[in-house]
C-alpha cells in the first residue's frame, strides 16, 4: 500500500489556533477495490474541544459504503471517547471488511503526522467493531464510562472500549 502526498499545506491554510499542524494535501486514498474520498479537513476547535480532522468517504466504484475521519491530534476526549479513528459502513454493505481496510489505508497519512499509534474506540455491543480493532492488531486497554457532559453520552452511549493499535516502523509514504 502507497500513500503519495503532496506538499504540505501553504502558511494561508494552517489553522494557526492550533499551533503549527498543517493538513496534508490528499485527494483519497486507494488499494484497488476500496477508496478513500477526501470530502472535509475540519480544523481544530479549542471552544469545542476537537482537534484537526480528517473526513473521508468509503467508495466502491461510485458508491458510497460508508465513512471514516482521523482525528489528527490529541486531546482528553480523543483519548479517552471519541479515540483518532471513527468509521461507519452502511447495513448493507456490512461483512466485507470495509473498516478494516479503510483503517489500513490511513495507517500512512497517520505516519506522515508523526503517529506511532492510535486510538479506535468503540461500543461495548458492537463485536463487529471489535473484531475490525483485533484483526488490525489493536489491543483492548480499556472500557471507560462516558462523562454525561458528551454528545456520545446525550445519544445513549454509556461505555467505551478503547483500543490501541501501534504503527507499524515504517510505511511506504513518500511526500
Amino acid at each position: 500500500m502507497t500513500l503519495v502526498l503532496g506538499e504540505f499545506a501553504n502558511a494561508g491554510d494552517l489553522d494557526l489556533s492550533w499551533g503549527e499542524f498543517a493538513f496534508l494535501k490528499v485527494d483519497h486514498l486507494s488499494n484497488g477495490e476500496l477508496k478513500l474520498w477526501l470530502n472535509a479537513t475540519i480544523p481544530a476547535d479549542d471552544a469545542k474541544g476537537t482537534v484537526p480532522t480528517y473526513r473521508f468517504d468509503m467508495r466502491v466504484g461510485e458508491q458510497v459504503v460508508g465513512g471514516i475521519r482521523f482525528r489528527a491530534g490529541w486531546n482528553r476526549d480523543v483519548e479517552l471517547y471519541a479515540g483518532n479513528i471513527g468509521y461507519n459502513v452502511d447495513p448493507e454493505f456490512r461483512g466485507r471488511r470495509f473498516a478494516e481496510r479503510a483503517c489500513k489505508l490511513l495507517i500512512p497519512l497517520a505516519m506522515a503526522h508523526g503517529f506511532d499509534g492510535f486510538w479506535i474506540t468503540c461500543d461495548p455491543d458492537n463485536f463487529a467493531s471489535q473484531a475490525t480493532c483485533e484483526r488490525l492488531g489493536a489491543v483492548l486497554v480499556d472500557t471507560v464510562k462516558l462523562p454525561e457532559h458528551l454528545d456520545m453520552y446525550r445519544d445513549g452511549e454509556r461505555e467505551k472500549c478503547r483500543y490501541w493499535l501501534v504503527l507499524p516502523v515504517s510505511e511506504n509514504v513518500v511526500t
